[in-house]
């Protein structure tokens, strides 16, 4: 894969993909195509009442009462149970579950950053590692923390 510009952290390399742009999430998610999965945030509860939660619920298949995990055709990772270092666990499962499934193409929102208060920089340092995933599509303001986090080195 090529890619645009790179940086070391922790003595390994990283980069964001060539293909970035062609992996941003639509800012508004209505309709998915065959293979596509809405990613949203949700509670460990899995009451699905408002923001992202709602539209999955209402339109993706979102099971009330699972708070984690693929239903329907969307994706729960729990935002609202602590800190930020709460969800990485969350995330994490979440990328390996994506690469387990190529077939699949996530569509990820901007979990965290609606009811659980989060802010777009606090929550994509998390999606690091989707960064080389090529069926994970990020919101572009996630993109745009990445990229800053990568500077010009």
């Amino acid at each position: 894969m090529r890619t645009n510009r790179i940086y070391i952290k922790n003595a390994a390399m990283y980069a964001l993909p060539a293909d970035w742009k062609d992996r941003i999430s639509p800012n508004s998610i209505n309709t998915l195509a065959d293979g596509e999965i809405f990613v949203f945030g949700s509670n460990l509860r899995g009451m699905h009442g408002g923001g992202a939660a709602r539209v999955a619920l209402d339109k993706f298949g979102a099971v009330w009462g699972q708070g984690v995990g693929l239903q329907g055709k969307c994706y729960a990772i729990p935002t609202m149970q602590g800190g930020v270092e709460t969800i990485q666990p969350y995330v994490d499962e979440f990328i390996e579950f994506a690469k387990a499934h190529p077939e699949m193409r996530f569509l990820v929102t901007r979990i965290g950053c609606g009811i659980a208060g989060f802010k777009d920089s606090e929550i994509a340092p998390l999606f690091k590692d989707a960064v080389e995933v090529e069926n994970i599509c990020l919101p572009n303001t996630f993109w745009e923390v990445l990229a800053n986090m990568i500077g010009d080195n």
